[in-house]
C-alpha cells in the first residue's frame, strides 16, 4: 500500500459457529472462548485493513425465544426485540474481545470500536412473507405446534416456529457506517442480518420476519464500498456433494459456475446456499473479491492459501 493510499476495507460476516459450537451448551464462558481464535485474527488484519464485522444469532435468538416460553409472567417480545438485544449482547462480546486482542499486540496497533444496532430495509410485498420458511427457536411437541398463535413447520428436529427471510434492500445506517470506517473505526453491525424494517411513509416498523447475515452482508459491503468481503463459517469452503463420499471442497469458482453449481443444487439453502448467492451478489454488484472459509483460516484465506475464492 503506497503512502497516503486507504487501507482496503474488509468485511469479516462471522457464523454462528464462532460463537457456539456444534455439541456445546453455549455458555458466555464457551462463547468467549470460541471468539478468541477469529477475533485475534481480525485483530492482526486490522494493521492492513478497515475492517467491518457482521455476525449471525440464530443460537442467541433461539434461546431466548425459548426463555419466553418457560416463562409466562412477562410479556412477549416481537422478534425484533430479540435481534436487537443479540446486536447488544454479540456487539459486546466481540468489542471486548478485540480490546484483549489488541493490549496482546500491544498498545500501538490500538483501533477505535464501535457496536451499531443495524436495520436492514425490506419490501413488504417480498414473497417470503407469504411463505415463511425460516425455523427458529426451540422445538415444539406436537401439541404445542397446534396449539401454537404463530406459523409452524416440520424440521428435522421436530417443529419449530417458522418465520419469512425477505431479501435485504438497503441497510439504513450505511452513511454512518462509512463515515466511521473512513476515521478507522473498526465498525460491528448487522448482526443476525440487521433488524428488518419495512417503509412506512417516512418511517421504517419493524416487521416479524430474520434476514440472512450473508445476504446482508454482501449488501452493506456493496453500499459502502468493501473491497474483501469474507464469510467465515465451520467447514474449509465451497464444497460439491458435500457430505457424500464424493464430497470435493472447491479452491476457486467463476461466476458462470457459481450460477450453474447453484441452479444444479448443490449448495444447499439452508447451508451453503445463501452464503455462495452473497459472494455472487457482492461480485455482480461490483464488489473486487469475495471468499468462504473456516474461522481458523482467516488470514490463510486472506492470502489464497485456504477457503473458496470466487472471481468474475
Amino acid at each position: 500500500m503506497s503512502k497516503g493510499q486507504a487501507a482496503p476495507i474488509l468485511l469479516v460476516a462471522l457464523g454462528g459457529n464462532a460463537l457456539i459450537k456444534k455439541g456445546q451448551e453455549g455458555t458466555i464462558a464457551q462463547q468467549f472462548a470460541n471468539l478468541q481464535e477469529p477475533i485475534a485474527q481480525i485483530a492482526r488484519l486490522s494493521r492492513d485493513h478497515r475492517v467491518i464485522i457482521t455476525h449471525g444469532n440464530g443460537p442467541q435468538v433461539g434461546n431466548l425465544l425459548l426463555q419466553q416460553e418457560c416463562c409466562q409472567d412477562v410479556p412477549r417480545l416481537p422478534l425484533e426485540i430479540l435481534v436487537a438485544q443479540t446486536q447488544g449482547q454479540i456487539g459486546y462480546m466481540i468489542e471486548s474481545s478485540l480490546d484483549n486482542q489488541f493490549m496482546a499486540l500491544g498498545l500501538e496497533v490500538f483501533k477505535p470500536l464501535v457496536s451499531l444496532i443495524s436495520y436492514v430495509v425490506v419490501d413488504g410485498h417480498d414473497p417470503a412473507f407469504a411463505n415463511p420458511d425460516k425455523p427458529i427457536g426451540p422445538v415444539l411437541s406436537g401439541e404445542q405446534a397446534a396449539g401454537a398463535a404463530y406459523p409452524v413447520m416440520h424440521t428435522a428436529k421436530g417443529w419449530r416456529r417458522a418465520v419469512a427471510s425477505p431479501q435485504p434492500i438497503s441497510i439504513v445506517e450505511k452513511r454512518e457506517i462509512k463515515r466511521l470506517i473512513g476515521m478507522d473505526f473498526i465498525v460491528i453491525c448487522c448482526g443476525g442480518g440487521g433488524i428488518p424494517v419495512v417503509r412506512q411513509g417516512r418511517h421504517f416498523a419493524g416487521v416479524d420476519a430474520v434476514i440472512d447475515k450473508d445476504l446482508a452482508s454482501a449488501r452493506l459491503g456493496l453500499e459502502v464500498g468493501v473491497e474483501v468481503f469474507c464469510m467465515a463459517t465451520d467447514v474449509p469452503g465451497a464444497a460439491l456433494d458435500y457430505g457424500q463420499p464424493g464430497e470435493r471442497f472447491l479452491d476457486s469458482l467463476s461466476l458462470d459456475e457459481t450460477r450453474r453449481y447453484l441452479e444444479q443444487g448443490q449448495f444447499h439453502p439452508g447451508s451453503m446456499g445463501p452464503k455462495v448467492r452473497a459472494a455472487l451478489m457482492f461480485l455482480e454488484g461490483g464488489g473486487q473479491r469475495a471468499l468462504i472459509c473456516s474461522t481458523q483460516e482467516i488470514e490463510a484465506a486472506l492470502a489464497g492459501k485456504a477457503g473458496t475464492h470466487f472471481h468474475l
